[in-house]
């Protein structure tokens, strides 16, 4: 087996004690946080002392702690993460059906992030000292800076609300919320994939304003660390030497130091899908998105024990195989890293 066969399969079993710790954490402290889930779950109407016991012992609260651990993680084991009190579904199917929402939103978010970080960055770097040079490194910090709900909100009420350019919220608007038809969930590719080209421009528009939301609170990030990145790349000999044999400026740049640069950019670029799910419960429940992290939220008002604990063990497994996989990539980008 290779050396990134190997690295796989290390990364795969330390990824089992790092949910297991994470798992046990949760439920600790969801049984040490005040209130009662059953209470939560009867709408907190003034019930007798019987009805909350039967309650109760239906979902196994009248257990020891011991118990309802045990029980608990042998059906995470055997891939029940139990059923959520607030909806009466499986939590596993309500994440897979909230799943594509949330990838949608993160991937255009990254996207942006991306886009817009990797160019500032470049153009500070290429431009250091220089007026252009402070303008973006303001505005990193402004985007880094700014309350992602804030951000969002204010967006809404200039292009939703004041300009009426796109839509304040949801996936999609008006009867098409009802009458599309999805097939994989994510529902840009459903568009392509039906040729619906009205559905797909409704969906591009209602993905904007969220997706920017996003993106501009991941510029700041990634556009320090591309501008640091290629300064010290920049400073390099053989980038003097490409000079002297009188190479023009762009082919040193995007073609000689930029791939050196790429690997601090591409970890951070790989981190940022981490404080992504984090944004994504702000940006999610600013714009009404119905992604996990909206139903997170939504859990957590509910005090659903098992939807909490069962999304955040989904968004850690998550982050954990984007993570291998920029660990993988870099082999690609950079010969010199081996296994």
């Amino acid at each position: 087996m290779g050396g990134v066969g190997r690295y796989i399969i290390q990364r795969v079993l330390l990824t089992i004690p790092m949910v297991f710790i994470l798992l046990t954490v949760v439920f600790l402290l969801l049984r040490v946080m005040p209130g009662n889930p059953v209470m939560s779950m009867l709408g907190g109407r003034n019930v007798s002392a019987e009805v909350i016991a039967e309650y109760e012992h239906r979902y196994g609260f009248d257990q020891p702690l011991y118990v309802q651990y045990a029980q608990y993680l042998a059906g995470v084991v055997r891939g029940d993460f139990g059923t959520s009190y607030r909806t009466g579904k499986p939590v596993l199917q309500e994440l897979f059906l909230r799943f594509p929402a949330t990838i949608e939103l993160g991937v255009c978010g990254i996207l942006v992030a991306a886009v817009f970080g990797f160019t500032t960055g470049l153009i500070a770097a290429t431009r250091a000292d220089r007026p252009a040079d402070h303008a973006v490194r303001v505005f990193h910090i402004a985007s880094f800076a700014m309350p992602l709900f804030w951000l969002g909100l204010m967006l809404q009420v200039i292009f939703a609300v004041k300009l009426g350019w796109l839509p304040v919220a949801s996936r999609l608007g008006g009867r098409m919320a009802f009458t599309f038809k999805q097939i994989t969930g994510f529902y840009m590719l459903d568009a392509v994939l039906r040729w619906d080209g009205k559905a797909l421009a409704d969906i591009v528009r209602h993905l904007v304003l969220p997706s920017i939301t996003l993106g501009i609170a991941l510029t700041g990030l990634q556009g320090r660390i591309t501008r640091a990145s290629m300064l010290e790349v920049l400073d390099m000999d053989y980038i003097t030497t490409a000079r002297s044999k009188g190479l023009r400026e762009r082919v040193v740049v995007l073609r000689h130091a930029l791939r050196n640069a790429l690997i601090p950019i591409v970890t951070v670029f790989g981190l940022q899908f981490a404080v992504l799910m984090g944004g994504a419960v702000l940006t999610e429940t600013v714009f009404s998105w119905p992604g996990i992290a909206s139903y997170l939220v939504r859990s957590i008002e509910a005090r659903d024990y098992y939807a909490i604990q069962g999304s955040v063990v989904f968004i850690a497994l998550f982050i954990s195989v984007i993570n291998l996989i920029v660990d993988v990539f870099y082999s690609m980008i950079d010969p010199r890293v081996r296994y």
